[in-house]
This record gives structure tokens, C-alpha cells and sequence, in this order.
């Protein structure tokens, strides 16, 4: 089974990012030898390049990955909410993101002002997505897609776990998210 959702409610991932769910798939996140948990606080230069992720998953399943930062540009006014750090899909289940295709590249978290939240938002594809378009901006990015109203991607790509009946083909899980503090400068 996978993880608990108590971290992501009491971190307000849910309600800031994605609407309340059952988690369903484990995957491990590492920045070096670094394990990124819920919660858990990394500096900004530890994440310079894009993490290892694992994804246990089905292995006749494939998985999109998201990775948001819902407090840009600062958690106390965070107008750009969301913005897009990394988009990776077709990643076959029981592999990691090295196996799926990039569709928005990696930046690693440079928070201006403030502790950030950063997100990593797991979804089970019905298939194989081939070409996806990339968002048009980074800033007020929309995870896909969380309310019916939402649908940023082509129909069929993801979809919020609603029904335990099609459980199978509407999985999602948000399975970390940490805290980037912002970068210090010495003179």
C-alpha cells in the first residue's frame, strides 16, 4: 500500500495542489543520496539537476510525473501558483523517470524569497501519451487534472482518482513534496 496522505494535508499540497485522493503507487525520490519524504527540507544546491525517481507501479502501466512549485514566487503571495519544474511521461511502471519521455525540462528549485513547497505529483496514463505539448509557461501551471473543469491535457491522459470501480485506470498519487529555502548570499 502506499503512503498516507496526513503529511500532504497537514503541508496543504492538498487543497493547494491536488483535491483529496487514496494513494495507490509507492515511488522513492533521491537527490543524491538524499531521500526526499514528505516534509523534509533540501537546500537549493542539492537540487541543481533532476532527481532519481522510482516508480513501483504496475509493469504494464505507464506514469506521468509532475514536479510544481505551488508558492511561486513567495508562499505569502504566491500569484504564479503553480509553476512547472518538470514534466516526465511514458514512464513504464516498476522503472524510473530515465526510462520516460521529458516533456518539460528539469530546473531545479531557486526560491527568490521565502521556504518553498516542491511537488511531486505521480499519475497513472490509460496509455501510452506519444506527443504531448508542452505548457505554454511555466508559471500558473495547473497539475492535470484535478477538477473537471481542468483539463489542460488531451482527454484520456490522467485523471484524479474518483471511483474505487475504475481505480485501475484513474490512479494518482502525490507522493512527496519538500521544503527549498531560499538561496543565501554571502558578500
Amino acid at each position: 500500500m502506499a503512503a498516507s496522505v496526513d503529511p500532504l494535508v497537514v503541508g496543504r499540497v492538498i487543497g493547494d495542489v491536488v483535491d483529496m485522493f487514496v494513494p495507490s503507487v509507492n515511488m522513492s525520490v533521491y537527490y543524491g543520496s538524499k531521500h526526499v519524504t514528505c516534509g523534509c527540507t533540501i537546500k537549493p544546491s542539492m537540487t541543481a539537476t533532476a532527481p532519481a525517481v522510482n516508480i513501483a507501479g504496475h509493469a504494464d502501466a505507464f506514469y506521468t510525473l509532475v514536479m510544481t512549485d505551488p508558492d511561486a514566487p513567495s508562499p505569502s503571495e504566491p500569484f504564479m501558483r503553480e509553476w512547472v519544474h518538470w514534466i516526465v511521461a511514458d514512464i513504464p511502471g516498476r522503472t524510473s523517470t530515465s526510462c520516460g519521455r521529458q516533456v518539460v525540462e528539469y530546473i531545479g528549485p531557486q526560491p527568490p524569497v521565502g521556504i518553498h513547497r516542491y511537488i511531486f505529483v505521480l499519475f497513472e496514463q490509460k496509455h501510452p501519451l506519444g506527443s504531448v505539448e508542452q505548457p505554454s509557461s511555466r508559471a500558473n501551471f495547473n497539475t492535470p487534472p484535478l477538477r473537471p473543469s481542468l483539463r489542460p491535457w488531451p482527454p484520456g491522459c490522467h485523471r484524479l482518482l474518483q471511483r474505487p470501480e475504475r481505480a485501475r485506470q484513474q490512479e494518482t498519487l502525490v507522493h512527496q513534496f519538500m521544503n527549498v529555502k531560499e538561496v543565501v548570499k554571502f558578500s
